[in-house]
């Protein structure tokens, strides 16, 4: 049976990973459960699935919490330090990190230095300190395990000939993923392109906040459908898998794919490519980092492509999209430049949500940043923060001159 910590439970992921978790009795049991406000749904959580240990990032939900937990005997740790704590638990074997932005950093890297797996669902773990993250899971063995749609599908790709990847596979594979001999030549992320990428005439500097929040296909949370707009959340996913499968970010394509069953490709130099094809269920991903390398039935129906009918692709303009370019330079540019990008996003989005900036600005204000920093090695958690924090400030000086 394997033990499992979830981090962030109580959002969409860590709901549907306890979904999985129930649909596979005798296979996994939940250790710990960690939340960032959510002090009565967390309780809630621990007493169904008999966990005793659960962590709250917010110290006045931190209360709440020990309140309600007293009467049922959980153990509770509060702060950013108890929930790093929890996922470092002995008793653990993966740790499910589904946490927002850069919280999740210090807790995968204290799960990592813990000898546990990581099943990652935050982008910007790996997105801000992909270098020192995955150097951190190759020295202690561990495996960083794909949630996100789009990385599982070129995982499961990759599982389908002996191509296993050495970031993930603990240094076992056979094959190299980039350099001399390596068997994939490219590998393709899929988008739904949000609301803008099939309208031709949009004037981004008049797009109003409603107009951005109007994704096609999904409900999302803001800043993640914010990002959508702006294609972000693809230059994103393009340095997750650069740092996932260790392959040039110039060997990483996007293209727009509005029906959304395609969930991403892999292009091999035999000239072969294989995609990953499923109706859109979060749950298929989170079950294969939990059961990996074994496939498990899951109560999801099979895709009709008859009554599909038709699947199509076209490739995003950059010169519309120039977050996808600056995400390209940034990785270039390697070092801190990628913190910069998440921070100066995570401002310029909250900025145009606010209404404090235009939606062409958050780009603008992203751009500026990165112009203003100086590149330094990614070298340590400290590093990051500290570079984290400056970016903030600079990007958030940059919104009130645009202002």
């Amino acid at each position: 049976m394997k033990s499992i910590v979830i981090l962030g439970s109580t959002g969409s992921i860590g709901e549907n990973a306890l979904r999985v978790v129930k649909s596979l009795p005798g296979q996994m049991r939940v250790v710990g459960l960690a939340a960032s406000t959510s002090a009565q749904r967390v309780i809630e959580q621990a007493v169904e699935f008999g966990v005793r240990r659960v962590a709250i990032k917010d110290a006045a939900a931190a209360e709440m919490v020990r309140e309600l937990a007293a009467e049922h005997d959980i153990e509770v740790l509060c702060s950013d330090e108890g929930v790093a704590e929890l996922a470092g638990s002995p008793d653990a074997d993966i740790v499910i990190c589904a946490l927002v932005g850069l919280s999740g950093l210090r807790p995968v890297i204290a799960a990592i230095e813990a000898g546990h797996d990581v099943a990652l669902a935050t982008k910007e773990v790996l997105v801000a300190a992909g270098q020192l993250v995955m150097d951190l899971a190759r020295k202690h063995g561990v495996n960083i395990l794909p949630v996100d749609s789009e990385h599982s599908a070129l995982f499961q790709c990759m599982q389908a000939q002996d191509a296993s990847l050495a970031c993930i596979q603990r240094g076992t594979g056979s094959v190299p993923s980039e350099g001399p001999g390596s068997p994939v030549k490219k590998l393709v992320l899929t988008a739904s392109g949000g609301p803008f990428a099939r309208q031709a005439d949009v004037d981004f500097d008049s797009v109003t906040i409603e107009e951005a929040l109007n994704h096609p296909r999904w409900k999302m949370g803001p800043k993640v459908t914010i990002d959508s707009a702006t294609m972000m959340n693809k230059g994103f996913e393009i340095l997750e898998a650069r740092w996932l499968f260790n392959v040039p970010v110039e060997q990483i394509d996007v293209v727009v794919h509005p029906e959304s069953i395609v969930h991403s490709m892999v292009s091999f130099v035999d000239g072969s490519t294989l995609a990953q094809l499923a109706d859109p269920d979060m749950r298929l991903a989170i079950q294969y980092a939990l059961t990996w390398p074994d496939r498990y039935p899951l109560d999801i129906s099979l895709t009709d492509l008859i009554a599909q009918q038709s699947l199509t692709f076209y490739k995003p303009d950059e010169l519309r999209f120039p977050c996808l370019r600056l995400i390209r330079e940034a990785a270039v540019a390697g070092g801190t430049m990628p913190v910069v990008v998440n921070a100066a996003d995570e401002v310029a989005v909250v900025a145009f949500l606010a209404g404090r900036l235009p939606f062409a600005g958050i780009w603008r204000v992203i751009e500026a940043t990165m112009r203003a920093h100086v590149v330094r090695e990614c070298s340590s958690l400290e590093r990051v923060i500290e570079v984290d924090q400056w970016a903030r400030s600079c990007a958030e000086k940059l919104v009130g001159m645009r202002n």
